[in-house]
């Protein structure tokens, strides 16, 4: 038997749960691996997650590009780059032989660069200043996720970087992530698109007696919801389209395919509470049915304790024996001012009870006074223990229920740090912690 089962409780209790350690640095280091997608819900540290991964990857000798889609721009100040735009720049002041390279999505300019690649540059330019394609480009359910796949793309089709980091959009759900950018595939490459783009096809006055027959009822009903301005706009934007915009539910699916591959890696990013957990066990799941390559789980915000062997209950029972009155360890002469129930707490009783003279200087607080005030600051800080303790006892238990449900998942944890990353000295602590699995504070 233990000679402290208390001590020895708290230490299992904190101690990593019976789950599958994520040794990141293998991963990084593999050849093979070209894409790392962090995906989850929003506000979980993706961002920041993914930023770290990349530096830690180039600095062990590889050639990375990191794709954000952060809409806080947070990635380039950490990495110390006045702006990122739809361009990748390079990364200055990183240690060792590899590149790092950092670009920012831009929805809309990645929108005008199929455009501009698929077509010639008069109807380029019919298309990019037609009003519905601006509005399509710029906030069209669906567009941000599939730009995101179009342009992880166009950089693996480059072949310029040895390792692709992907920080996802903050969709609220995997279903957002993995299914926009089919949606939106088959809306352009969709029925109602070539029925619109048929009578362009046809030309000339065919063209407008198929119209003006064949979908007198149709254009006549989409004037009424969209209005007749809105509706020429479509009927403009899709005769000029064309072929232009052809295959891109191919495109759409040729990247899907690239996510399954062997040289893609998932990794789900989470903090530990109920919500987000449970957010990263629905993209586990999702992931898993939709046949994609799970890495594992990183667990970022971790909150530990220098002092885990005193638990929370303890440190309050020390704190409320520290303010409540007693009758022990007490000295000569302080005695009746400070534990008599009768005097206790009044202060009539106080003003006339004998108080020992002090030889300290006039309106100086007395050695009572003193003792109290550290009394009062210690119980505070004991307080303040318990409240820490009990913190990190709800994150275990919420971890736990994780893992019990996904035990097949290999776990990676980041300490809660006290402020904001905002340079590489903290993306390069915060990889240094991933890969030691280190969650607790220095």
């Amino acid at each position: 038997m233990s000679e402290d089962p208390v001590a020895e409780q708290e230490s299992t209790r904190h101690r990593l749960s019976p789950a599958r350690v994520l040794d990141l640095d293998p991963l990084l280091d593999d050849p093979q691996t070209r894409i790392v997608v962090c995906c989850g819900s929003g506000g979980v540290g993706k961002t920041t997650t993914a930023a770290a991964l990349g530096l830690r990857a180039a600095e062990r000798g590889r050639k990375v590009v990191v794709l954000t889609i952060d809409p806080a721009r947070r990635l380039a100040q950490s990495m110390g780059i006045d702006s990122l735009d739809n361009t990748p720049r390079r990364v200055k002041d990183v240690d060792g032989a590899g590149e790092l390279h950092a670009m920012m999505l831009d929805m809309k300019r990645t929108f005008d660069e199929i455009v501009e690649a698929h077509a010639d540059p008069e109807r380029a330019a019919t298309i990019l200043s037609n009003p519905f394609y601006q509005s399509l480009s710029a906030g069209f359910a669906g567009t941000q996720e599939y730009m995101a796949m179009e342009k992880l793309g166009q950089l693996r089709a480059r072949d310029e970087w040895d390792l692709i980091v992907v920080d996802t959009p903050p969709s609220r759900s995997a279903l957002d992530f993995l299914d926009a950018p089919k949606r939106l595939g088959s809306f352009l490459d969709g029925r109602l698109i070539r029925l619109l783009t048929a009578p362009a096809k046809l030309g000339g006055r065919a063209g407008m007696k198929f119209l003006n027959v064949g979908m007198s009822m149709m254009t006549g009903t989409l004037g009424k919801l969209l209005g007749g301005q809105l509706l020429k706009d479509v009927q403009t934007f899709v005769a000029a389209m064309d072929t232009t915009f052809g295959g891109f539910r191919t495109r759409a699916d040729a990247t899907y395919k690239l996510l399954q591959a062997p040289g893609t890696a998932f990794l789900v990013v989470a903090a530990p509470e109920r919500d987000a957990l449970r957010e990263a066990a629905y993209f586990v799941e999702r992931l898993a049915a939709e046949e994609m390559p799970l890495a594992g789980l990183v667990l970022n915000r971790v909150h530990g304790s220098g002092a885990a062997r005193l638990s929370a209950e303890r440190a309050l029972a020390a704190a409320e024996n520290l303010v409540e009155p007693r009758i022990v360890d007490q000295d000569g002469g302080k005695a009746g001012f400070r534990n008599s129930p009768d005097l206790y707490g009044s202060s009539e009783s106080s003003a006339s009870a004998p108080v020992e003279s002090s030889p300290s200087e006039p309106g100086s607080p007395g050695p009572d006074q003193e003792d109290q005030g550290v009394e009062r600051l210690t119980a505070g800080l004991l307080r303040l223990h318990a409240e820490r303790m009990q913190l990190l006892s709800r994150e275990q238990r919420t971890r736990d229920r994780f893992t019990a449900r996904h035990p097949e998942v290999a776990v990676a944890e980041v300490a809660a740090l006290p402020g904001d990353v905002h340079d590489l000295a903290g993306l390069r602590d915060i990889g240094d912690r991933l890969a030691a699995n280190r969650p607790e504070l220095p």
